[in-house]
This record gives structure tokens, C-alpha cells and sequence, in this order.
């Protein structure tokens, strides 16, 4: 049944007929988080390629191939890694269904596009963000006609890489319409703002998000242009991000919270049931400050810049591990590129269901961890260990 699929594929290439061709229902071969791969016909100057986009749960990846590169992609992906396969064409539709133990089915339909492919490969980019929302004008990003300013490109870039993230997050893993969210360590309001604009302008929800931000000069800025641009359900309070007690809690998010203050908000998010968490963790003090590697790793750790990496690495990896023992999904990846930003790592959770087993395995390795690196405890474990203490009184 695979010679028919790919045969039916040849012929709509030849015939320049072909609009894309999708794969779904990933198995546990394929690379983790990988949820789909979309194929499409692209005119580049070598000439014509097949664009394969490789869908995560948090960003695309796109690769070009030649046609025949591209069959045995396509041969290779089929073959233990996705069951389902969809081909349009300008003359017919094609489904592909590969069922473990059962024969293959294969359905042919009448096209569902009447129109050529469009074979440009740099296609319009889908704007997430309107240049010209006056809040960002407020905050120094544009100017008055929307045109971003030289001095604010950086940001401009991680905004948008931000709300990109989001959108594929969002699209796995939604929000309920009044979703309660909390921005622990809010700073100047950038992201806190952008996600408000989206959540709303773009997605349609009705969204309450709290900015919590310690220095009370900038919760005040920050609610000033709130209340001046009618974003009426965002709201900015002067607060340690340690006294925070959401009565509820759909999304919580800590960006370049200092030090120990991202434990302190992800112990808030697994605390209140946050179906989401983001967290781009800034410095790591902690852990390193009780870090001795009892490893093969002590000879090289001894040099400052190398014992500085490794912390960071140890402290995060053990976070990500943490919120897996407690019933979420993780992901650590680079948010943006180090030419924008040098904090740019960023840690996401999904809720999960709860496996006992994999919590327990979980609760292992930051054990291992621990004792490979000589550290009594890691300050999000004494926060959780805190909480399950205090629920049971």
C-alpha cells in the first residue's frame, strides 16, 4: 500500500497537481514532541523542493529536500514513526492509515482544493502582534506610526519568538475563556502585555492576567498604560512573588526571575493546579553555591566558567525533573537566539495526567543528581516538600 501512496505522490509531483501532503498520529518511534510534519512543493533557485515543516509542541522546523530526498523521508517516516498520511491534490485526495497489526487502508476522495499550490517559499508571515497597538508605543518598542524603533529590535523579536511559543503551546493545550493567569516577576510589562493583546485581540478570550512585580515603581507604570489602553482585566501589583496566593490559577509564568524567586513561582504554579507553566530562569546561585561534583566531571568543573554552566544545567534540569513528578509534561529549548538575549533558556510544563510510576522514576534521578554533585537539597524541593507538609495539617 505504501508503492500506491508514493505512486499517487510521483504523479501529482509530475503533473504539478500536488498542494501538501500531511503526516499525523505519531507513534513512540517518532522524536519526542513531534506532533505532525506538513510537505509542500516550493520553487527555489535550484529549483523545485519539497518543504517538509516539522511541527513540536513548541516551535516548527522546516527542511528542504529533492523530490527523491524527499521519498525517502517520507518512506522512512511511514515505517514505524506515523500512522496516518494525507495527500491533496488539484485532482484527487488520498488517505493513508497504518494500523499496527492490521491491513493498511488507503481512501481515495474528491480534491477538496481546486487551486494550484502556491510555490513561494517565503510566504507572508502570520502577524501575531499589530505594530501599531498603542501599548507598545507606551513602552518604548514604537514609535507613533507602529515603525519599531532601532534601539528596541531585540525586544521587538523576543516579544513576537514569545507569542510564538505561546501560540503553539495554546494550540496542544487551551485555555478556558476566563483563564486566570499570573506574570511573577512582571518587570517593565512587555510579555505581560503582549500575551493580554493576544489572548484577547487574537484568540477572542476574556482573560485575567496579574502582573506581580516587587518594585512598586513599575507595577504602577505598568497599570498606568493598562488602564490608558483599556486593557481593562490586566492588572499589575506591587507584591513579592513569595506572598502571591492566586485563588485560581490556569497559566502561570516567570521570566527571568532572579535566582531562587523562579522556584518560588513555580512552586506557586504547581501549587495552584496551573494546567501551563513557563518559566526562562535568570541566574543560579543556589545550587552552585552547594555544588561538589562527586563525578568524572570534578577534574574540569574546577575552572569557574565550566562550575558557573554546570550549575545552571544541574538547576534547571532538576526543576524540569520536579515539575514531572508532579503530573507535568516538560520541555526545556532555547527561547531566542543569544544575539537578542543571554538569558534565553525557558522551561514549559503541561499538565498531565498523573502516572505514579513516572513521578516516582522522576523523584530517582534528582536523587541521583543530588548525590553525583554533593547537593543537600534544591530550594524548589524544599518548597514543595513545604507545601505537601502544610496540606496535611
Amino acid at each position: 500500500m505504501l508503492d500506491v501512496f508514493f505512486n499517487a505522490l510521483r504523479i501529482a509531483c509530475e503533473r504539478g497537481t500536488l498542494i501538501k501532503c500531511t503526516l499525523s498520529r505519531p507513534t513512540p518511534a517518532a522524536p519526542a514532541d513531534l506532533k505532525n510534519i506538513y510537505v509542500r512543493p516550493v520553487l527555489l533557485k535550484k529549483g523545485l523542493r519539497m518543504a517538509f515543516t516539522y511541527r513540536f509542541s513548541t516551535r516548527d522546523e522546516v527542511k528542504n529536500f529533492t523530490l527523491e530526498e524527499a521519498e525517502d523521508q517520507l518512506r522512512k517516516l511511514l515505517s514505524g514513526q506515523f500512522q496516518s498520511a494525507d495527500l491533496f491534490s488539484t485532482e484527487q485526495d488520498y488517505s493513508l492509515f497504518l494500523r499496527p497489526g492490521a491491513k493498511p487502508f488507503w481512501q481515495v476522495k474528491p480534491p477538496s482544493h481546486q487551486q494550484p499550490a502556491d510555490l513561494s517559499h517565503d510566504r507572508p508571515k502570520k502577524r501575531l502582534l499589530d505594530p501599531t497597538a498603542p501599548w507598545l508605543c507606551e513602552l518604548g518598542i514604537t514609535n507613533r506610526q507602529g515603525q519599531v524603533l532601532p534601539s528596541a529590535q531585540d525586544k521587538w523579536k523576543q516579544i513576537n519568538k514569545y507569542l510564538e511559543i505561546i501560540e503553539s503551546l495554546l494550540r496542544a493545550h487551551p485555555l478556558p475563556a476566563d483563564a486566570h493567569i499570573a506574570d511573577m516577576g512582571s518587570g517593565k510589562g512587555y510579555l505581560t502585555f503582549a500575551l493580554y493583546d493576544f489572548l484577547t485581540r487574537h484568540l477572542g478570550l476574556t482573560p485575567t492576567i496579574t502582573g506581580i512585580e516587587r518594585r512598586e515603581n513599575l507595577a504602577k507604570f505598568c497599570q498606568q498604560i493598562a488602564q490608558k489602553v483599556n486593557f481593562s482585566r490586566l492588572h499589575f501589583c506591587a507584591q513579592d512573588i513569595a506572598d502571591y496566593r492566586p485563588e485560581r490559577l490556569d497559566m502561570l509564568i516567570a521570566l527571568h526571575a532572579c535566582d531562587t524567586a523562579t522556584d518560588l513561582a513555580l512552586a506557586t504554579g504547581i501549587r495552584g493546579k496551573a494546567s501551563i507553566i513557563l518559566a526562562a530562569p535568570c541566574c543560579h546561585k543556589q545550587v552552585r553555591q552547594n555544588m561538589r561534583a562527586q563525578n568524572e566531571l570534578a577534574p574540569i568543573l574546577r575552572h569557574g566558567i565550566l562550575e558557573e554552566r554546570q550549575a545552571e544545567i544541574l538547576t534547571d534540569g532538576i526543576r524540569a525533573l520536579l515539575l514531572e513528578a508532579h503530573g507535568y509534561k516538560t520541555s526545556v529549548f532555547e527561547f531566542v537566539s543569544t544575539e537578542h538575549t543571554a538569558k534565553n533558556l525557558l522551561i514549559t510544563a503541561l499538565a498531565a495526567p498523573l502516572n505514579q510510576e513516572h513521578c516516582s522514576t522522576a523523584l530517582e534521578q534528582v536523587r541521583t543528581l543530588k548525590a553525583s554533585f554533593s547537593i543537600s537539597e534544591h530550594y524548589l524541593e524544599r518548597l514543595l516538600a513545604n507545601n505537601a507538609s502544610s496540606a496535611t495539617h
